[in-house]
Order: structure tokens, then C-alpha cells, then sequence
């Protein structure tokens, strides 16, 4: 094993250790061709629909952390 694979094997062992475990999660593809369109499509099939108030509060909640820095 080469020395990047042993600090790799060491630094997953610590968090291990501190009780985490890894996850892998499938986000979409911003590089994607057609992405930007996708979104404007699903972004448009909520316009009107009772829930869209209350997702766009939710989305601005969780987007309002204060200012950074």
C-alpha cells in the first residue's frame, strides 16, 4: 500500500473511530446537457400549485443562515 492509500485508510479509521461512517449519496448532474432546462420545467410544473408558497418560504428559510464571514 503506498503512502497516500495508508493516510487515506488512516484518516477513514479516525473518523471510524469517532463514531461516523461513510455515505454515498447521487446528486444530479448540474454539467449535464439539458439541466438548466429540467429545472425550469419541474420549477414551472409547481407555479400555481397550492404547496408552491409554503416549498418557496422553506426554500428561503433554509437559504437565510445570517451573514457569513
Amino acid at each position: 500500500m503506498d503512502s497516500m492509500h495508508k493516510r487515506v485508510a488512516k484518516y477513514r479509521r479516525r473518523l471510524r473511530d469517532a463514531g461516523l461512517r461513510p455515505v454515498q449519496i447521487w446528486v444530479p448532474d448540474t454539467r449535464r446537457p439539458g439541466f438548466p432546462e429540467e429545472c425550469r420545467r419541474q420549477s414551472l410544473s409547481l407555479h400555481g400549485d397550492p404547496a408552491e408558497k409554503s416549498a418557496l418560504e422553506f426554500i428561503e428559510r433554509a437559504g437565510d443562515w445570517g451573514e457569513r464571514g
